[in-house]
């Protein structure tokens, strides 16, 4: 099993929780953080040894990337291409993971998956995402890696897509995220799984699933080692 979280979005708590995650997902500076803060964390990450994923956005500062713009494909894989390319200066990257508001559409969209699918095949890496979902069908069709992601510190519908984070109960405490956390690694279903960075005790959060997942006799590694 892989634990990932994202990262680079000035939240505060990066540092405590690259140690205890595997896979980082670095914002591009674009919906979130700044350059220099997106330099900082990729660096930090190869000190530590943690492996590097894109986590591009749309360029939507005051909603965090978190509501649709309306691109069309075109548009989403220039965008895409724009912010993964200079991440990719900077460190090697091992997959690309879009954030919010562009993760759901890719999620659902065929066409904006497949624009997302072209720029990680572009740089000979897989995608992240959900399970039975558009992302890991354009991987397929691109023949690039898919990495099925769960989440510890979200409430999951039965179809496995997330709750929306103003439904009563969507974000997950410590306790309860480290018991999905393991539910999620012993299902089989998945390849990985993500903390939210940004999320308010979100290290706390890090430490308890590690800590569980630890206890349950899981071994966490790298998602491409």
């Amino acid at each position: 099993m892989n634990l990932n979280a994202d990262v680079g979005e000035g939240a505060g708590e990066d540092e405590s929780i690259l140690a205890c995650v595997d896979s980082a997902n670095v914002a591009c500076g674009v919906h979130a953080g700044s350059l220099s803060i997106t330099i900082a964390t990729a660096w930090r990450c190869r000190k530590l040894g943690v492996e590097v994923g894109a986590h591009p956005g749309y360029d939507d500062r005051a909603g965090f990337g978190r509501v649709e713009r309306s691109l069309s494909g075109d548009e989403i894989e220039a965008l895409v291409a724009f912010q993964v390319a200079g991440l990719a200066a900077i460190v090697p990257l091992a997959y690309v993971k879009p954030h919010g508001a562009l993760y759901h559409r890719c999620q659902r969209d065929a066409a904006a998956a497949d624009a997302l699918a072209r720029v990680a095949q572009a740089y000979g890496v897989g995608l992240v995402g959900q399970p039975g979902f558009e992302i890991q069908a354009a991987a397929d069709r691109a023949g690039i890696p898919a990495y099925r992601e769960g989440f510890a510190d979200r409430l999951m519908l039965p179809d496995g897509s997330l709750a929306p984070r103003g439904q009563s109960g969507a974000v997950l405490n410590p306790e309860v995220a480290a018991e999905q956390a393991v539910s999620l690694a012993r299902s089989g279903r998945y390849d990985t799984i993500c903390i939210h960075g940004d999320t308010k005790g979100a290290a706390q959060v890090a430490e308890a699933v590690r800590r569980a997942l630890r206890d349950a006799g899981i071994e966490t590694t790298p998602l491409t080692r």
